[in-house]
């Protein structure tokens, strides 16, 4: 029977906690995985019990939906998506819309849309922000590319995405149409720079009160448990306030046990590129990709702690005074760095239309 509303190819955790979210929404969703036994194995567990319906096949998958047909991505970004995409193809019909949910460069969705247009169809790329715990319970929703695709999303994006409280009681969700083409994907990218430069500031804020003036693991989270009940409140300072808490088996500080290396995905190194490219100074996200390069290169670090020790301060004056002071500079470094990726934004809108 064709009753499905969307079908969803992709059942890492991101896929199918999406696919039950939009369950508990009260739509029927159709599933599909490359490796087949992840679909009888969630259907066993994780969606006993829903009305999530299992595909063995993308012709099984396509044969369950409802016309216009909704075929949502959740793969890995770059070569999958284009596979995918290939393989949906024969079996779509003019006005099916194709969705990717994954992290593309949106340079690859501008193409994708271009590609599933020509054949007649409706192209989605779109951010999906939250990680797993959002695809669960309510992600914040970016998409963009064919706008004549939006009327036949928006009641399932709006439906599964967290909502906002309005003053007036009600409520808006984190999701709504971005723009035309890669438009959807390239605010996913900035929102990542953005989380790029969060870090960074966090990371230099905690370098000064460790290194500045000496405060410990629990010192340094109550400050930031402090933080979190102020105008600094947010995700990221949030979690470092937990991690600044958290005691390993020895009962010792967890954090001042892992390895000061971090990786990184590319979505911060996409957003500089595209500054570079319109002229934008998108300083504060450049500087934290280029700390996050700058601790990967550990055994040159090392190496060069040896050679030059650097300077052993000494602080002397008002703690505490310091410590807000540095809540102030990191407010306004926030502000300072929302603004550039706002100017970014602008500037992509211009060249993109």
């Amino acid at each position: 029977m064709s009753n499905a509303d969307i079908g969803l190819i992709g059942l890492a955790v991101m896929g199918q906690n999406l696919a039950l979210n939009m369950n508990d929404r009260g739509f029927t969703v159709a599933v599909y995985n490359r490796t087949v036994s992840k679909v009888d194995d969630f259907l066993a567990k994780e969606a006993k019990g829903t009305k999530i319906v299992g595909a063995h096949s993308i012709e099984e998958l396509v044969a369950a939906l409802k016309r216009p047909r909704r075929v949502m991505l959740m793969v890995q970004s770059g070569k999958p998506v284009d596979e995918f995409i290939e393989l949906l193809l024969p079996h779509l019909a003019p006005g099916d819309v194709i969705i990717d949910g994954g992290n593309s460069n949106y340079n690859d969705t501008i193409r994708r849309t271009a590609l599933v247009e020509s054949k007649g169809l409706l192209y989605i790329g779109t951010g999906v922000s939250g990680g797993e715990e959002g695809a669960r319970t309510g992600p914040s929703i970016m998409p963009g590319g064919s706008p004549a695709a939006w009327p036949h999303v928006k009641p399932i994006f709006q439906a599964i995405a967290a909502k906002v409280k309005r003053p007036d009681g009600g409520e808006d969700p984190c999701c709504d149409w971005v723009g035309e083409n890669g438009a959807g994907h390239y605010v996913k990218m900035v929102h990542n720079g953005i989380e790029y430069g969060d870090m960074q500031l966090i990371c230099e804020a905690y370098h000064l009160m460790r290194d500045g003036l000496g405060m410990s693991a629990g010192e340094m989270h109550k400050v930031f448990a402090k933080w979190n009940k102020g105008k600094l409140d947010s995700y990221l300072i949030e979690i470092t306030r937990d991690i600044l808490a958290y005691k390993d088996a020895d009962n010792k500080p967890l954090v001042d046990k892992i390895l000061d290396a971090a990786e990184q995905k590319g979505t911060g190194k996409w957003t500089g590129i595209s500054a570079l490219d319109m002229g934008i100074p998108l300083t504060m996200v450049v500087e934290a990709v280029f700390g996050r390069a700058l601790s990967a290169l550990k055994d040159e670090r090392v190496a060069a702690s040896k050679v030059l020790a650097g300077p052993a301060p000494k602080f002397t004056g008002d703690r505490k005074a310091f410590v807000d002071d540095l809540q102030e500079a990191v407010y306004a470094s926030k502000i300072m760095s929302y603004t550039q990726e706002y100017m970014l934004m602008r500037a992509a809108a211009n060249e993109y239309k």
